[in-house]
């Protein structure tokens, strides 16, 4: 190694932008956030190479593991530019666990990735914190995570987030969606918001239409509309786990990016055709007034935003009236939204003028 030329100042990490102090204070700071969210396989502590779970310990006797992992989109650059940070954690694992629960996957464990220029530790263990809020939610376990610190990478105040999540399933209990069959009942679990998809276009309209985002909001005068905006994705997970030990689901579908048209038909076997219709819900005022702003044609709300329904729960006839039940027990908002009939696997959304602001009645076909 050559020598230190005379005069020069040593070099240090801190010095190129990077703090590992500050990353050490984080990750005592968070430590006690995620064993808060401790359950039976996860001690769900911190600092080692790795996080363990022991699936004999969860009650598991021959389980297939599920994973899953997703982010949040530009759903943060709102959280950064308007100091929402409390709720992006929940839409993390939010995007997650709910692509779990679809497969009849009980989520176990969690691990986060969070990185920015330069580590801004009050942002971060806010943003750790509803993580593990998520977490709790979902009953799984904060196990792990990494905190990158790459000045040059990000500009100064952005992060960006990715969730990494495992479940199990037993083997004879996977949800397959193979005996969804015609005459089987649709039911929409109502979503919290904009959940984490669509927020480019989002974006887009509060820009060219010079929305005032922390002004209350047109359709709700007690609301900021940032705050709107930015509701964290809703988790379904506690609310189904009972009714799938229970057998009575046929098929779920988290309704993402790609709306019911694209995700619904993602379950359904060959020769089912889901059937939906739009006027079996009330569109959120918040659709409505996304649609308004941009003009929106019915077809492109059903394939960008979720339009008020978060899940898709299919079960057949004579159990819907049981589930509908069970589920507004546990804190849903259920809607009977449409029907499976015998067809080309597919999906067909109808609606009328007042559910969707359209000039005409109109149907929208996605074949998966």
């Amino acid at each position: 190694m050559s020598e230190t030329e005379p005069g020069t100042a040593p070099y240090t990490y801190a010095q190129a932008g990077v703090s590992i102090a500050a990353g050490n204070a984080l990750v005592r700071a968070i430590g006690p956030l995620a064993k808060a969210t401790r359950r039976a396989g996860a001690d769900a502590d911190l600092g080692g190479f790795g996080g363990f779970f022991d699936l004999k310990a969860a009650g598991f006797v021959d389980p297939l593991l599920v994973a899953a992992n997703d982010g949040v989109g530009t759903k943060l650059k709102l959280a950064i530019e308007h100091d929402r940070h409390d709720g992006v954690g929940i839409d993390l694992v939010a995007m997650c666990v709910n692509d779990l629960i679809v497969q009849g996957a009980e989520p176990l464990f969690f691990l986060d990735y969070y990185a920015t220029a330069k580590l801004d530790p009050a942002v971060a263990e806010r943003v750790v914190g509803s993580i593990a809020n998520g977490c709790l939610q979902a009953g799984c376990a904060l196990i792990g995570g990494e905190t990158a610190e790459m000045p040059g990478m990000y500009a100064p105040g952005d992060y960006d987030l990715a969730g990494f999540c495992v479940g199990a399933v037993e083997r004879d209990r996977v949800l397959t969606g193979r005996e969804i069959a015609a005459g089987d009942v649709i039911l929409g679990l109502a979503s919290s918001g904009v959940h984490s998809n669509g927020f480019s276009l989002v974006r887009r309209l509060a820009s060219d239409k010079g929305w005032k985002l922390d002004r209350p909001a047109l359709f709700d005068q007690e609301t900021l509309l940032i705050d709107a905006l930015m509701a964290p994705t809703r988790i379904y997970v506690k609310s189904l786990l009972p009714v799938l030990a229970e057998g009575r689901i046929k098929g779920l579908a988290h309704i993402t990016g790609g709306g019911l048209l694209e995700n619904v038909p993602r379950v359904l076997p060959k020769g089912a055709h889901a059937r939906i219709d739009a006027d079996a819900w009330p569109q959120p005022r918040l659709m409505a007034f996304l649609q308004a702003q941009g003009a929106i044609e019915p077809e492109e709300m059903s394939r960008t935003f979720n339009c008020g329904i978060g899940m898709a729960v299919v079960v057949a006839a004579e159990e819907a009236a049981a589930v509908r039940a069970a589920l507004e027990s546990a804190g849903e908002t259920v809607f009977a939204v449409g029907h499976i009939e015998a067809g080309e696997r597919g999906c067909t959304v109808s609606g009328s003028i007042e559910t969707w602001g359209a000039q005409a009645d109109w149907t929208a076909t996605h074949l998966g």
